[in-house]
């Protein structure tokens, strides 16, 4: 059987919606005419984002369930029923020859309903702790495709590809793109650069740290690419206006992220699946401060797989105030440091990961 449609669910954040987009890319590449639609989650970022990157969507109404406040989870039991009805009538409807969930609400009403329609699904779990859709579907899948070693405790050994997380094209070779991002972010070349990412949302200690900090860092001649997500935007640029030596680019988001990593010499960030990949793929030395919040703490998880490696290093979110700017700042000035955090981040990159995904895929199909 060769593919002619595929399906791919899943969404939530850009950790998800991202990796899904290489893979149809990375099917696009293989076959130009393969059809390809996403099942996402009604008002969720992947509506945006999806269609924007060229490839149709139809949204469902699952919500995730709110473990702050249970009693708000009235609905969730209803939503799930119109789902799972509504996933039922899109496979029905477009007929797919294969189902790819990347996690995310949507992910889980989708590949049941491939399961039952006995259509071959698969999945791709971008975290070191797998999330409970997944885990709970696993022994059904194809197959699984992960990120990090030691999966075999939420799956079937036997069932499991080590590839890395998919990202995005742009970002396999930034060569020559330095030049081009000075340009772009409007700062200087041979000035040291931070690039700070707290994922689309921001995040709120570190844009708290870094807004403390922006006097040491116009003090050492540090300049700054500060994504500060959409509820930090005008703070931030409030507040960088009052140090007119300090250069700085301040955005809600980054879509332009190639040039943001060929510019940056250090970058602080959350420690979500997308993130980590993307700064091994570009070989950067990294802070990374993970979101205490995430499901199973799955940040500190992949955090800690860089750690080990000695490619990251690792501050625990509570101390971000008090130890994310000079950590920042003494990590810059010591370039042997830097240079080992860079060799053994890229050393864990893998550029393949959407097309060894597709091409296991196509395999197992034919």
């Amino acid at each position: 059987m060769s593919i002619k449609k595929v399906i791919i669910s899943g969404g939530g954040t850009g950790g998800h919606i991202y990796p899904a987009i290489a893979i149809a890319s990375a099917f696009k590449e293989i076959d130009p005419q393969i059809e390809i639609l996403f099942v996402g989650a009604e008002g969720k970022m992947e509506m945006e984002k999806v269609p924007k990157a060229g490839f149709n969507i139809i949204g469902l109404p699952v919500v995730g369930i709110n473990r702050a406040h249970l009693w708000k989870n009235f609905l969730f039991p209803i939503k799930l029923i119109q789902s799972l009805y509504q996933a039922f009538a899109i496979l029905k409807s477009f007929k797919p020859d294969v189902v790819i969930g990347v996690g995310g609400y949507a992910s889980g009403p989708t590949l049941i309903g491939a399961w039952l329609s006995r259509i071959p699904f698969y999945i791709q779990e971008q975290n070191s702790y797998a999330g409970i859709t997944n885990k709970a579907l696993g022994s059904k899948s194809k197959h699984i495709f992960v990120a990090y070693p030691g999966m075999s405790k939420f799956f079937p050994s036997e069932k499991i590809t080590i590839t890395g997380n998919p990202v995005r094209k742009d970002l396999i070779d930034l060569s020559g793109k330095k030049e081009k991002a000075t340009t772009f972010f409007k700062l200087k070349n041979q000035v040291p650069t931070i690039l700070i990412i707290g994922g689309s949302q921001g995040a709120r200690s570190i844009n708290l740290a870094i807004l403390d900090g922006l006097s040491l860092f116009e003090k050492a001649g540090i300049q700054l690419i500060w994504q500060t997500g959409i509820h930090f935007e005008a703070d931030a640029k409030n507040a960088v206006n009052k140090f007119p030596q300090l250069s700085c680019f301040v955005s809600a988001f980054i879509y332009e992220m190639d040039f943001a990593y060929a510019m940056a010499d250090l970058v602080i960030s959350r420690a979500g699946a997308l993130s980590v990949s993307e700064i091994c793929l570009s070989g950067k030395p990294s802070l990374l401060v993970p979101f205490p919040n995430a499901a199973e703490d799955h940040q500190t998880e992949n955090a800690k797989s860089l750690v080990m490696e000695n490619a990251a290093i690792l501050i625990p979110d509570k101390n971000a105030k008090d130890t994310l700017i000079s950590t920042a700042i003494k990590t810059l000035d010591d370039q042997d440091l830097l240079a080992k955090l860079a060799e053994n981040s890229f050393s864990m990159g893998r550029p393949k990961a959407a097309q060894q995904i597709v091409e296991l895929i196509t395999e197992q199909c034919k």
